[in-house]
């Protein structure tokens, strides 16, 4: 809940402080606020298909409450998970309560960090999304290290045994 509640935070003081589409020096050209309307994915891809997003939001969402009563009892996942659920949430959150409308709302959108490109465009996302990303890079770590969602690190005993049997 507290990302969620830093996403939408954020977001609202963003509305309230910055003209959309006005670039504002944070920090040198290194950090910027810049408020943009974001109606596709990442970049603004997929700006027709809005409602699709808004789906997989939820349904990334319902997995990770499920992975977390049923599975996770490692306090490392749990936190790591928490950190990409409330990211989701935030970003779901403005598709579902944000204009044109219910489900194809977009999503606010205002830190821009120009030395940061995909392609030819700057990169302009917002706290959700930093914590959705970081969250994963931390999921790609746990899963390297070899952490399992029960807190065991390594293969589980079954997989070990099934190994030695062939």
């Amino acid at each position: 809940m507290l990302v969620l509640a830093a996403d939408q935070l954020s977001k609202f003081f963003a509305l309230q402080h910055l003209e959309e589409r006005t670039t504002v020096n944070v920090v040198g050209e290194l950090l910027q606020w810049h408020l943009v309307f974001n109606p596709g994915a990442a970049f603004s891809m997929g700006e027709g298909v809005t409602w699709v997003f808004t789906i997989i939001l939820g349904l990334v969402a319902l997995v990770i409450v499920y992975l977390g009563i049923t599975r996770i009892r490692s306090r490392a996942w749990a936190i790591v998970l928490g950190l990409v659920l409330g990211g989701v949430l935030g970003n779901l959150t403005d598709r579902l309560v944000r204009e044109p409308g219910f489900a194809v709302g977009h999503v606010v959108d205002f830190i821009l960090t120009p030395w940061m490109w995909f392609w030819t465009t700057p990169a302009i996302y917002n706290v959700a999304d930093m914590f959705i990303v970081c969250g994963m890079i931390s999921v790609a770590v746990l899963v390297l290290i070899g952490i399992n969602f029960d807190g065991t690190r390594g293969a589980k005993k079954a997989e070990v045994e099934e190994s030695v049997d062939e």
